[in-house]
């Protein structure tokens, strides 16, 4: 798949949004990707994970257990990992922090995949980053459906995306004309009550 046919992905599911939105972020884009729309529909999130595993395989080799930052990397590491062929389990925030739960566990032989649905700046997957680094086993890298950064954002370690698109994003407090004219609305989950 390139870039185009995961794009066509969102679109179909109505998941490609425009006008100004808040990101996890806090930056403002006239582009929102709701990813969840694509993720409730088990057909679609086969379609790209399966893409992502074949691309996972090909520049990572064989991957034992793929780790995905709760909730957004949940249901794609869970697909991904059905792909490769090997375990899932998720980090969750204990007191702000990410760590593996839930009895999950990580062997020092496991060769270990982070997989997130979107990067932006790649702030949850250096969490991951720094939580997999006080286990056992080996981070051989990350791996998103969609980089939004197109390729710029620092996730701490080597990254596979199916799509890597630079969607332009701004400071709040430099926004252009247009994004100014409208109200921003907060479509994600980060920071909610």
């Amino acid at each position: 798949m390139n870039n185009d046919d995961v794009l066509q992905v969102f679109r179909d599911a109505g998941a490609l949004l425009e006008g100004h939105f808040i990101l996890s972020s806090g930056r403002r884009s006239s582009v929102f990707l709701q990813k969840a729309l694509v993720f409730s529909q088990p057909e679609l999130s086969s379609k790209l994970c399966s893409a992502l595993a074949a691309k996972v395989k090909e520049r990572l080799g064989e991957i034992d257990v793929v780790v995905g930052p709760a909730m957004g990397g949940v249901i794609p590491s869970f697909e991904l990992a059905r792909h490769l062929g090997c375990r899932a389990v998720f980090v969750e925030r204990v007191d702000g922090a990410f760590e593996l739960r839930r009895r999950f566990e990580i062997n020092a032989t496991d060769r270990v995949l982070i997989a997130e649905d979107i990067v932006t700046t790649g702030l949850s997957f250096r969490e991951t980053v720094e939580a997999l680094t006080k286990l056992p086993g080996t981070v051989v890298g990350g791996s998103c459906i969609i980089d939004r950064s197109g390729g710029e954002a620092d996730v701490g370690c080597d990254l596979v995306s199916l799509a890597a698109i630079k969607f332009p994003d701004y400071d709040p407090d430099d926004l252009p004309p247009e994004l100014q004219a409208i109200p921003a609305y907060k479509p994600g989950s980060r920071g909610l009550k």
